[in-house]
């Protein structure tokens, strides 16, 4: 099985609906939704997760869970039902956002230090939405260092998680490589419930590693996929023929640039005008990684801040080579 990540200010619903289209990816996690203390209205859920109006699948048909992220038991579990309600398919807790305003506030992997609460929040959520609706977890190794994993672990799935997700780094160690995968094999050994491994996995390598050395099976993709549309096809393509090698993307860049067209066309209707640009810049930066192609298409995106200069250039500068024609400032 293989998860495409939540990844908050990146891999929203627009890329969700993208990602899913190019193929591989069995399941999907929505960007987290901060509980603080109130009920949140329904139109909060929906505007973070619209696929729930659409059965919680994105267009091309792969379900979405709700990731909540809180510290306290009741508020969450209130909440957690109320989203339930809505049809998600799995309500997932975040014990792993690494961001400081989060850990200030008492959320995300800072709870690593505190495994009876962390098992408080999931007995209370388990309890909270239908016995049929899946609860899932995700943490890292730890807060400042790894010593509780295990515990933290195995307090959610006695709390009632169904399946774990491990990103395979501290929160001290941000998003630094490496990731140690090593390390979630004795959390899988210990937890009792299927644990999914995550982090660092850029390239088809990567995923092979990363798999022998955690005893995983199922892997969970975040920036890999994203630097990589085809990643998720070429892992799987690998584990279904090993004597198979090959270094060319399974999405090259050719059928990549209808992707870049739909995204952007997504901005359009339902990101504010001042943030489209730089959210197409940030795709096309870790494309870059993968794609030379994604190389000349930053460098002419880059200096550019007008939308409508930006939708211009997507309109008309991509040669009949699938490469973006630089192009001077008058000429948009």
């Amino acid at each position: 099985m293989i998860l495409l990540a939540p990844m908050e200010g990146l891999l929203d619903w627009v890329l969700r609906d993208i990602l899913t289209r190019a193929g591989g990816v069995d399941r999907c996690v929505s960007e987290f939704i901060r509980v603080t203390g109130t009920l949140l209205p329904n139109r909060l859920f929906r505007r973070v997760i619209p696929e729930l109006d659409s059965g919680a699948r994105t267009p091309a048909g792969v379900p979405v869970r709700a990731q909540l992220l809180g510290s306290d038991p009741v508020c969450m579990a209130e909440n957690a039902a109320k989203l339930a309600a809505l049809g998600p398919a799995g309500i997932d807790l975040n014990f792993g956002c690494p961001a400081k305003v989060v850990n200030r506030h008492r959320g995300g992997a800072v709870l690593l230090d505190e495994p009876e609460l962390i098992h408080r929040i999931v007995v209370a959520v388990r309890q909270a939405v239908p016995r049929a609706m899946p609860v899932s977890a995700k943490m890292r190794l730890g807060n400042a260092d790894g010593a509780r994993a295990v515990e933290c672990a195995v307090a959610m799935a006695s709390g009632g998680a169904e399946e774990i997700v491990v990103h395979a780094r501290t929160k001290a160690d941000g998003y630094r490589p490496p990731a140690y995968w090593d390390r979630i094999r004795t959390i899988r050994e210990s937890a009792g419930v299927p644990v999914i491994a995550n982090g660092e996995i850029w390239t088809v390598d990567d995923a092979i590693r990363c798999r022998e050395m955690s005893g995983c099976d199922d892997l969970m993709l975040g920036r890999g996929i994203v630097a990589d549309p085809g990643l998720a096809l070429a892992i799987r393509a690998r584990l279904e023929a090993p004597w198979l090698t090959t270094s060319e993307p399974l999405v090259p860049w050719p059928a990549l640039l209808p992707l870049l067209a739909d995204f952007w066309h997504m901005l359009e209707k339902r990101v504010e005008p001042r943030h489209r640009a730089g959210r197409l810049k940030q795709w096309l930066h870790l494309l870059r990684r993968r794609f030379p192609e994604a190389e000349a298409a930053f460098a002419c995106v880059r200096p550019l801040t007008d939308v409508e200069q930006v939708g211009r250039l997507l309109a008309g500068a991509f040669d009949a080579a699938a490469t973006i024609t630089p192009l001077r400032a008058e000429a948009v």
